[in-house]
């Protein structure tokens, strides 16, 4: 993460969303590159954010032939910023409305989160943000964020509540893949009929979100407490296989945000996860204790 490119994500945002105009656009990479007079090869790596040099003629050329020119300005920030963490631009995606209450470090986690085809999780001490109940996601933003008003409070909600339609939209819903210490599901967040209502939910995701339980039995496996992690894998290209953006893994602690790309590091992380995965309960046997501990906070 050091250095004066630490990580190719702004440019993979900048990509994103010109080859969501393109083909918003309906335009071939092909066709697209001979309009504006550059190589398809050229055009196709600065979609997959691999391009280290990016020429800002070419982003407005770009904008013109889609029809894009309100984003031409916004764009060629991002451009600019390439070797900067940056801010998504892109005013269709719905994380735009709420801009003023999400951290700039964090709008590029949520702006991965969106893209992403499959999501890994470890979670070691708070229930994850894709699926949290609304009220859940309250106790914990009431304390984090006290100074503020219950308005902005409830905008927070909808942010929470407005990144898990991923998971639940029709076509194509992101696979979410968690293990969940079992420590999580007993710890008291608000109340004892908030955990109860949480945890229900967990027992009853829908099939694209495996829920697996880590229990106190399992002990350390790794021999050291990871801490939480995400691993996002981005959809395959339907022509050449390959994934369209590099696996990410995200690791977020009190003060800090890091993303690590580089394929040893990311291939730890998914070593440790299946580490910790071959002594966590199966989905079925989650499903049971989560929904036992559910009637215990019912009780």
């Amino acid at each position: 993460m050091s250095g004066k490119n630490p990580t190719t994500i702004p440019r993979r945002q900048l990509g994103r969303q010109l080859r969501e105009l393109r083909q918003a656009a309906g335009i071939s990479i092909a066709d697209a590159a001979r309009l504006i007079e550059r190589g398809a090869g050229t055009l196709q790596r600065l979609e997959k954010g691999e391009s280290p040099r990016i020429r800002l003629l070419d982003i407005e050329a770009l904008c013109r032939l889609y029809n894009a020119e309100a984003k031409m300005d916004a764009l060629k920030a991002l451009a600019t910023q390439a070797d900067e963490r940056s801010r998504p631009v892109d005013e269709k995606v719905w994380w735009h409305r709420y801009e003023d209450l999400i951290p700039n470090d964090f709008e590029t986690y949520v702006s991965l989160e969106s893209a992403a085809a499959h999501i890994t999780m470890y979670q070691s001490d708070q229930v994850p943000g894709v699926v949290q109940t609304a009220d859940y996601a309250r106790e914990l933003d009431r304390l984090y964020f006290s100074s503020e008003t219950p308005m902005e409070l409830e905008q927070r909600i909808q942010v929470r509540m407005q990144r898990q339609s991923s998971i639940k939209r029709r076509l194509a819903p992101v696979e979410v893949d968690l293990l969940i210490d079992e420590a999580v599901i007993r710890r008291l967040v608000g109340s004892r009929k908030i955990m109860a209502a949480q945890l229900w939910r967990l027992a009853d995701t829908p099939s694209n979100v495996r829920v697996r339980l880590v229990p106190f039995s399992a002990g350390f496996p790794l021999g050291i407490a990871p801490g939480p992690f995400v691993i996002l894998r981005f959809a395959t290209d339907p022509i050449t296989g390959t994934p369209i953006e590099p696996t990410t893994v995200y690791v977020e602690s009190y003060g800090s945000r890091l993303y690590y790309e580089r394929t040893d590091v990311v291939s730890r992380y998914v070593e440790m996860h299946e580490t910790i995965g071959r002594v966590a309960l199966g989905v079925a046997d989650s499903k049971h204790l989560l929904r036992r501990v559910a009637k215990e906070f019912e009780a």
